[in-house]
């Protein structure tokens, strides 16, 4: 008899453990957000280097930036990362991203073309 409930306990424990894995719904993974970033990028050099920084970023499926209107356009995995790290990638990069002000080391090492301050632009 002990062996019999013993067994029905196991059973129903199973069952209920089973019914609550199923209720739960996983995430979308693969879904993708989009992001645009006013930065302080000039010329195609900018480009070239801001794109290249935010390829290496985790969760980034890809960065264009459009020069004229200094506008980068990121799409990125929100399981992966955040706004607030994308921001901060724009940053050590030496660019402005929105309000947040280029980190001044990365700023420095710049090119001279490429620094906001530059007579030339």
């Amino acid at each position: 008899m002990k062996a019999l409930s013993s067994l029905l306990l196991a059973g129903s424990l199973l069952a209920s453990a089973t019914s609550f894995a199923q209720q739960t719904t996983p995430k979308a993974k693969g879904s993708t957000e989009t992001l645009h970033l006013k930065t302080s990028a000039v010329c195609d050099m900018c480009k070239a280097r801001l794109e290249k920084s935010l390829a290496y970023e985790k969760g980034v499926q890809s960065a264009s930036l459009d020069v004229p209107s200094k506008v980068l356009t990121v799409t990125y995995r929100p399981d992966k990362t955040t706004p607030a790290a994308l921001r901060t990638a724009v940053q050590k990069t030496g660019y402005d991203a929105d309000e947040v002000t280029a980190d001044a080391r990365a700023y420095d090492r710049l090119p001279d073309c490429c620094k906001k301050t530059n007579s030339t632009h």
